[in-house]
């Protein structure tokens, strides 16, 4: 088993209470965090799912330069006003190349290129998430179904590949700005993510 359970707790937000579950890699020393409501006994049907990967300067710091900060708060408060849902939290910081990294490719943002070209200047891949931890720590859950919320076609492609049934996907389209209309721009353009055209 490559993420192995290690510990859980009730965790009051901003955005309602919730119970917040650590996992472990093993091999790398990477926590996961799974922060969800509603699920103290096993889920009769589909469960609202997000796949979030950490994000230091959106989350914590309240960046402007993507929506992962408005993203992550925008679900918490769905899961709160539906009563059921998790948000499965990833350590794998800037699209999986790391923070020193995505740090590097802002400063080449900052010179005009855009998110796929400036990883791609540093000689990595555009996109370097795993997300096979995801199957471990949705059965702990006992979740075999999910209504996924993502623009992304990537992680609904994912799921399935790991045999979870993705029953439905819940589009969320928040945190646009001016900083980061041409990074939203680009995750369309470039990456598919599901926006339309009136989102911009």
């Amino acid at each position: 088993m490559p993420i192995e359970f290690v510990a859980t707790s009730r965790l009051p937000t901003a955005f309602g209470e919730f119970k917040i579950t650590v996992f472990q890699d093993p091999k790398t020393g990477e926590e996961h965090v799974a922060l969800s409501k509603g699920l103290d006994t096993p889920p009769t049907g589909p469960v609202l799912v997000r796949i979030h990967s950490e994000c230091l300067t959106g989350d914590a710091f309240a960046s402007l330069k993507c929506d992962c900060g408005p993203q992550l708060q925008a679900t918490q408060k769905l899961i709160n006003e539906v009563g059921q849902g998790v948000i499965l939290y990833l350590r794998q910081e800037g699209r999986g190349i790391g923070l020193t990294n995505k740090i590097r490719a802002y400063a080449l943002q900052d010179q005009g290129h855009d998110t796929v070209d400036a990883n791609l200047m540093l000689n990595l891949p555009a996109d370097a998430r795993r997300y096979d931890m995801c199957s471990i720590m949705l059965d702990h859950l006992n979740i075999k179904e999910v209504r996924l919320v993502t623009n992304n076609p990537l992680k609904i492609k994912a799921l399935t590949d790991l045999g979870i049934n993705v029953i439905d996907r819940v589009p969320l389209t928040v945190g646009l700005n001016p900083f980061n209309e041409d990074y939203l721009k680009t995750k369309h353009e470039r990456m598919a993510h599901m926006y339309k055209k009136d989102d911009f």
